[in-house]
């Protein structure tokens, strides 16, 4: 199948953007423990940064790199705050038309949090909405920022939402929206997902919706409520943001790139070590996905080592070769 992911000799070649920060000590760590498992992957490595102040060739080859794969790992690029190019985040997922973002947000035993009972997926439109990058100052002092819904693109979001349900077992979708306020654009949204939702009837998925600013004030109050979630692209990034808070901090949930604390050996590499594992689920991998996913979790519940965020002082170093021993 030449639009699959490449296989050669029983070894996957996958596109490895470690990303800026935190991103090199992340991506080292799931390189040792995949050496460790004797995981069949070879990685094209591309180490594009967000730092960059000019036009990024690095950034047109891991594009590249990921068009022949179809498969890839990535960290967080940096994106400047006002001045600067727009985000390579945004821009890679637009280009390649990566139009599902899918966060899981599940509590790992030994692992304290205010809440007990969170599993949620959180399924995210990633090419238009409010991060459709059109906007213009159309007078000094009056900026017009464009938010784009279109039907067809939240037709394909609403049914890959219930297809995830039906795959995975999951009970209910939730539609999370502003059509209160934005009675047109999430007003389309709400009403798309609302008809989707008839198509998987018979399966027996519960639907229903939601608005925005309630749904924050639900997920911190009672997040065992929801089970999957669509959403547009920025309601996403905020909630998702919330899920990775609800679990155990960025760390867990994979989703800052952590300049503050780079080069420091304190980063917890759990996040990128998960988004592997589901990366090896996408390859029917599962035996090595098993392997590595039950070695994070025995170390998180045996609780010996633990990098500062988890309230412990080891190392990234230390945890990575604790999930080692534990494969």
């Amino acid at each position: 199948d030449l639009a699959g992911p490449k296989v050669y000799g029983g070894n996957h070649t996958v596109t490895l953007i470690p990303g800026d920060g935190i991103g090199q000590e992340t991506a080292d760590s799931v390189k040792a423990i995949f050496k460790e498992a004797r995981v069949p992957v070879t990685w094209e490595q591309f180490d594009v940064s967000g730092f960059t102040t000019g036009e990024d060739n690095l950034m047109k080859q891991a594009l590249e790199s990921l068009r022949r794969n179809k498969v890839g790992l990535k960290g967080i690029l940096y994106t400047p705050v006002r001045q600067g190019h727009s985000s390579f985040n945004v821009a890679m997922r637009k280009e390649l038309d990566i139009y599902a973002s899918v966060a899981t947000c599940k509590n790992i035993e030994g692992l304290e949090s205010r809440h007990t009972g969170v599993d949620i997926t959180i399924i995210r439109e990633n090419t238009e909405g409010e991060y459709s990058g059109l906007e213009h100052q159309s007078f000094p002092g009056v900026v017009e920022s464009l938010k784009i819904i279109t039907r067809a693109k939240t037709e394909r979001i609403a049914r890959y939402a219930f297809d995830y349900a039906l795959r995975n077992n999951r009970k209910k979708v939730t539609c999370v929206h502003k059509a209160n306020i934005m009675k047109l654009a999430d007003g389309l949204f709400l009403e798309t997902c609302r008809r989707i939702s008839q198509e998987y009837k018979e399966t027996g998925i519960e639907f229903n919706d939601m608005i925005v600013d309630n749904t924050a004030m639900q997920m911190v109050n009672r997040p065992q409520q929801f089970d999957v979630m669509v959403m547009p692209n920025l309601y996403g990034s905020i909630v998702s943001n919330i899920g990775a808070g609800l679990i155990g901090g960025p760390g867990i949930g994979s989703r800052h790139v952590g300049k503050d604390i780079q080069g420091r050996n304190t980063a917890n590499p759990t996040a990128l070590i998960l988004s592997s594992v589901s990366m090896l689920r996408h390859l029917m991998l599962d035996n090595y996905a098993d392997m590595i996913e039950n070695a994070v979790r025995k170390t998180i519940a045996e609780g010996t080592v633990r990098t500062p965020d988890m309230g412990g002082s080891n190392t990234t170093t230390d945890f990575t070769e604790a999930v080692m021993k534990n494969l």
